[in-house]
């Protein structure tokens, strides 16, 4: 063995690669191995972005039943134990009028949805071809009917671990994994867009915190506040109101040291700020005229992403993954007051964000979709409804094929019988999913350029999907990315 090799600075490198792998470390080879994959070394540009709905949205009030015989079901299921002083959690039809979804293709049996009315700009999106509704999705291990949920051989019909808890949903619907998980679907997709890359720091970048969906084998997740690049240390030109003293501060934190683990600190340091000096100097000259609302927690979110999908090439990036997140969407109670709020957010958020995209010329080049917890029971608690599984969720891009329904929309009715009509459903209209979390990654991966081989990699449930189980087709590509 040589010197070389035995220094201290080699050991911790070595070692810092083998703590990042741990237990995922054949994947991460494997993964390492496909970072030159030809479909992702192609000379256009992709982004992903993903919108999460923290606390579990209830999908019933979100897409709502609306022709007249789903409508009666959806109503009567949902005004169950009114009283004097409750008067439900329905949505009454005529405030649905405007929001009507009128896909290209009608859907059998003359059922009919529209969007909650808060969400009429999202309805816009939709009817003119620009986004598309994802039907009954959730996590799966592989394709389950009902009677392989109640039924008590985990080992022949396993089920997502943890159902219903927040936490652990959220994680899953992320990364496969409950909560605990390191590596999310995002970042592997980054971790094979890596090669790609002329600046591989800004694959995967989160507007809303470090999130679990951007953390890849390799690829590390970059995160931006809504002003821009996030200061080191929180400051911001200067510190203690002196510009000097902010200045020999980052010396101080960047200047070499002989100590293994303070070298380790002042790299990161470095690298740190080398990376904001980068984005800022992208960022300056960019501008974005779409109106976004700055009185949302959401838009200011995507108009950032927008603007550093703007500034793409001072960046050195062909593809990104993007996380940004709204929470409060656990309604337990005040479903009818609280929710419309939320949704107007996400509506005119995700509108904005395409309008920008079409400013900027990319709207072909970039998608964004929805993903949350988990669905609510269709069934009253009273003021809100619980945690459920299954929900409807929305992607919108100019590469979207749009106007159109993917996945299996449910029959409205709350599984608590034996009936055909109730086979997806597990008890008080909570859904059983009908099209899995990774069937859905998979068909926007395989947009953004990974080949089949490697999404096997990305999505470590994907390889038992592709075929189909009491009369439910599990494709592996859902089929809703042009």
């Amino acid at each position: 063995m040589t010197h070389d090799h035995s220094t201290r600075r080699a050991f911790l490198r070595r070692a810092g690669h083998l703590a990042m792998l741990g237990g995922a470390m054949p994947l991460g080879l494997n993964l390492a191995a496909l970072g030159d994959a030809a479909a992702l070394t192609a000379s256009d540009y992709k982004a992903l972005v993903c919108v999460f709905l923290f606390g579990g949205n209830d999908h019933a009030n979100t897409v709502v039943s609306y022709d007249a015989t789903d409508y009666a079901r959806y109503r009567a299921i949902r005004s169950a134990g009114a009283s004097s002083g409750f008067q439900g959690i329905h949505l009454e039809r005529q405030a649905l009028a405007g929001t009507v979804l009128r896909p290209t293709a009608a859907l059998p049996g003359g059922r009919q949805y529209a969007l909650h009315p808060a969400m009429a700009r999202m309805a816009g999106l939709f009817n003119s071809g620009r986004a598309a509704a994802l039907m009954n999705v959730g996590p799966l291990v592989q394709p389950t009917t009902k009677a392989q949920y109640f039924n008590a051989d985990r080992r022949a019909y396993p089920l997502p671990p943890k159902l219903y808890s927040h936490n652990d949903q959220a994680s899953i619907w992320q990364s496969s994994s409950p909560e605990g998980a390191t590596i999310g679907w995002g970042g592997r997709l980054g971790d094979l867009a890596l090669a790609a890359q002329g600046h591989s720091l800004f694959t995967c970048i989160t507007i809303s915190g470090n999130g679990l969906f951007l953390s890849g084998d390799m690829a590390l997740q970059y995160a931006c506040s809504t002003a821009g690049p996030v200061p080191l240390g929180g400051h911001e030109g200067h510190l203690f109101g002196s510009t000097a003293t902010h200045a020999a501060a980052l010396e101080i934190i960047q200047a070499p040291s002989s100590h293994m683990l303070g070298e380790e600190y002042q790299r990161v340091a470095r690298r740190a700020v080398q990376a904001r000096s980068t984005v800022a100097a992208a960022l300056a000259p960019v501008q974005v005229n779409t109106p976004f609302d700055d009185g949302s927690r959401l838009a200011p979110q995507l108009r950032m992403v927008a603007r550093l999908i703007a500034a793409r090439q001072a960046l050195g990036v062909k593809r990104q993954v993007f996380l940004c997140s709204i929470g409060g969407f656990d309604l337990h109670d005040q479903l009818l007051s609280l929710q419309p709020g939320l949704l107007t957010e996400v509506s005119d958020a995700m509108t904005a964000f395409h309008d920008a995209t079409v400013e900027l010329g990319v709207a072909d080049s970039v998608t964004a979709f929805t993903a949350s917890d988990f669905g609510r029971a269709l069934s009253s608690n009273g003021n809100g409804t619980d945690h459920g599984w299954g929900g409807h969720h929305f992607v919108v891009g100019g590469a979207v094929k749009g106007a159109a329904f993917y996945g299996t929309p449910p029959p409205v009715s709350v599984g608590n019988t034996s009936s055909p009509d109730d086979q997806w459903h597990v008890g008080n209209g909570r859904l059983l999913p009908t099209t899995s979390v990774d069937q859905m990654a998979a068909t926007l991966g395989r947009w953004f350029g990974a080949a089949d081989s490697e999404l096997d990699l990305v999505l470590p449930n994907l390889r038992r999907f592709g075929g189909s189980q009491a009369g439910i087709d599990y494709p592996r590509d859902v089929g809703f990315m042009r």
